[in-house]
């Protein structure tokens, strides 16, 4: 055998045929997965695991392997799981002996308890339950939406705040509101979207259709927020790397007593017109240290979609980090 490869075995304590199945996934696709991310072999009979490939590797996959098997004591596993477990701990997390999952924070929604997965997430969620203004920046498939939505069901539902707010800048590929059918809820509405989703994801429907008609849930553009205080409300600015200067300034502004606002967006996914400021950027130079707000930077490594999702992520930053660097493409004085 090559002397570069390990060879680990264990055995999982409190074997269940059941939670063992779980584990295991259909055909074994649990495995496989792992096997594919980590690049070793898995060889097992029952709960005795014999582990194949680079010693890093391996034990990584043991530590996994265990925290996936405490898992299905709560939850049917799926490979989307796996992925998340995987991508929510570095190697140097999973190779320590007493790695073990720390989800310090849990989100309470209708449809079930929501916990932040990997470090980033959870400081993202702890900055927005200590912070009355907290913004969540990095690249798409890190939960920057979808976490602030369950932290605003989480208050609703425990009766923190009265009503919800979702906002975003109406910019999309050059399109305007006016171009759309229809009265201002159906306008906006391919704009929220996602917000969308995740709500029906965590409180149902018809529980959402029954807030909005009751204006628990609040849909606006953000045009339509000069002029407002907003107090015991929690409101999301969603896409905010579209938004103005002097829109954010604006926004921020709105902020009354009670409230919580959260600001998502990516800055590398600006689609304003050229030559217009993004006030997401503006706004991290001008608040990034004035006590009260909370920043959390997510990167690639946070990504919580599927893998391909992180590599281009990857691949356009490093294409845009070259193109900075390459003299022949700078603009000429």
């Amino acid at each position: 055998m090559n002397t570069s490869t390990d060879i680990q075995r264990f055995t999982l304590d409190s074997f269940e045929a059941a939670r063992f199945a779980n584990l295991c996934g259909q055909y074994d696709e649990h495995l496989r997965l792992i096997e594919q991310r980590l690049n070793i072999t898995i060889r097992n009979r029952g709960e005795q695991f014999e582990l194949l490939g680079h010693r890093e590797q391996t034990r990584a996959a043991e530590q996994l392997i265990r925290r996936l098997y405490r898992e299905t004591k709560n939850a049917d596993l799926t490979p989307d799981t796996v992925h998340l477990f995987l991508q929510e701990s570095s190697m140097q997390e999973l190779t320590s002996p007493s790695s073990t999952p720390t989800h310090s924070v849990a989100l309470r929604t209708r449809k079930g308890a929501i916990r932040p997965r990997g470090e980033n997430q959870q400081n993202y969620v702890k900055s927005i339950l200590d912070h009355d203004i907290n913004f969540g920046i990095g690249p798409a498939g890190t939960g920057k939406t979808y976490l602030a939505v369950a932290c605003a069901v989480d208050a609703l539902e425990r009766e923190l705040v009265q009503r919800i707010l979702l906002v975003r800048p109406a910019v999309e590929a050059g399109e305007k509101l006016g171009f759309l059918p229809g009265d201002l809820s159906q306008k906006i509405d391919p704009y929220l979207r996602p917000l969308y989703d995740a709500l029906y994801e965590m409180l149902g429907v018809e529980h959402v259709t029954r807030l909005i008609e009751k204006q628990v849930i609040e849909v606006a553009p953000l045009a339509y927020m000069r002029g407002r205080t907003l107090s015991n409300s929690f409101i999301i600015l969603d896409e905010s790397q579209n938004t103005t200067v002097e829109q954010m300034k604006m926004f921020l502004t709105r902020i009354g007593f009670g409230s919580t606002a959260v600001i998502t967006g990516d800055i590398t996914q600006v689609d304003l017109p050229r030559g217009t400021a993004s006030g997401l950027i503006d706004v991290i130079n001008i608040l990034q240290d004035v006590p009260g707000i909370g920043f959390t930077f997510f990167k690639s490594a946070d990504v919580v979609r599927h893998p391909l999702v992180q590599r281009i992520v990857d691949a356009y930053e490093s294409h845009s980090s070259t193109k900075s660097n390459d003299p022949a493409r700078e603009p000429r004085p």
